[in-house]
């Protein structure tokens, strides 16, 4: 047992300051694609806020629509950027999660459901019909950017070279 003990000590002991470095890596990567995505394919498409900006939250309802999606484009688009880099990566995840709840409210959350059964049926990547959201995605976006807005970046970051340069945490 004991062995067995040294073993999972030595493991332990390789992984933990490699974690430091590439641990949330895959998480920052991972979510600038998918932001940074959007964010182009609204920079290059039209704007369709008209049509869901009702459903907003205030204070995002009475901003008009223009402002809304320029905003949201560069909100994704430098994001994903401050996300690759690892540059104010706690302002970008909690802006990026703002933006989330703002899209899961304006277009994922379901018109009308009128049990738990039926809102989990919205827990779902494509819509069964329109009445029918579609959550999940931008759920799971919430959930993975909580660890950068909790954690960082982690050390392989603009952010790590900047607080040791300041002397700063």
């Amino acid at each position: 047992m004991s062995a067995l003990v040294d073993f999972r000590n030595r493991i332990v002991d390789l992984l933990e300051p490699a974690g430091a470095w590439v641990g949330l890596l895959p998480i920052r990567l991972l979510m600038a694609w998918e932001f940074g995505k959007a964010g182009l394919m609204k920079f290059n498409g039209s704007n369709w806020f008209a049509n869901v900006q009702d459903n907003f939250p205030f204070p995002f309802n009475i901003v008009p629509v223009e402002i809304s999606w320029f905003l949201a484009t560069w909100a994704e688009i430098l994001g994903a950027i401050g996300l690759v880099l690892g540059l104010f990566t706690r302002f970008w995840a909690f802006s990026l999660i703002i933006l989330s709840i703002v899209a899961i409210s304006g277009v994922h959350w379901p018109e009308s459901y009128g049990s738990l059964s039926e809102l989990w049926e919205s827990y779902s990547v494509s819509r069964k019909s329109d009445a029918h959201g579609n959550f999940r995605i931008p759920l799971l976006f919430i959930v993975m950017l909580f660890p950068l807005v909790f954690a960082g970046a982690g050390k392989l970051s603009l952010d790590h070279i900047l607080f040791k340069k300041l002397g700063n945490r």
